[in-house]
């Protein structure tokens, strides 16, 4: 029997965590409802989800803490989060995928928009759609096992950036505009905005560390991955 997806829904009001459990019932999802950080962790503890729908305000730690917390920890930062906000102002936007968030969703929202989103961060996140291992200079990413090293050394990139990496070393010397990383990395939806690029580019370089120089803006017309020719 296949395994139903899970989905941890962290929503402080139960009317809101009981029409999105349902909807996501209905669609083929196992959701967990969680309504508040202390229960979100102790859910997490006990299984870990495919994917997080979390609200931005919480009692307690609100959800930005619980992104950047879930981030910096191995076993949850590579779980997929979606920001669920009434905060639609693009400050709070960046703001939240500052904090690791995948994408947000602005509320009120509609079931068809909440479960396309959902199923754009599985498809990203799916390991089978990437199998193969390129390089560049000293930088090797082996996508078969889902491993990033530069110069030998280990790095720890979030699945959203992995795939925008594995991207740029497969075209590299080729500048890519924000539409087109957009629509080559992110898939078909249409909901995610084109800042959204320059945030997990901004991650994608923090991860790289000392190879961070590797991915170039390119001003007016969007990013390169080159590598630098030794003499």
């Amino acid at each position: 029997m296949k395994k139903l997806p899970i989905v941890l829904i962290v929503e402080d009001e139960p009317a809101i965590a009981e029409l999105i459990a349902v909807n996501l019932r209905h669609n083929g999802f196992q959701p967990i409802w969680a309504e508040d950080g202390i229960s979100a962790q102790r859910e997490l503890d006990a299984v870990l989800p495919d994917v997080i729908l979390l609200d931005w305000m919480l009692p307690g730690s609100s959800g930005l803490a619980l992104a950047r917390k879930w981030r910096a920890d191995s076993r949850t930062k590579p779980v997929p989060i979606l920001m669920l906000t009434a905060r639609g102002d693009e400050p709070d936007k960046v703001a939240g995928l500052d904090a690791g968030a995948d994408d947000y969703i602005t509320k009120p929202f509609s079931t068809q928009e909440l479960l396309a989103r959902i199923r754009a961060v599985l498809r990203r996140r799916a390991p089978e759609q990437l199998q193969d291992q390129v390089s560049a200079g000293a930088l090797v990413l082996d996508a078969a096992a889902h491993r990033v090293s530069y110069r030998g050394d280990a790095l720890k990139l979030g699945p959203t950036e992995f795939k925008l990496l594995h991207y740029f070393m497969k075209h590299p010397e080729r500048v890519h505009s924000r539409s087109q990383l957009l629509d080559k990395v992110w898939g078909d939806h249409v909901f995610i905005e084109e800042r959204t690029v320059d945030v997990h580019v901004k991650r994608l370089r923090e991860a790289l560390g000392e190879a961070s120089g590797l991915v170039e803006t390119v001003r007016g017309a969007g990013y390169r991955l080159s590598v630098p020719v030794m003499n």
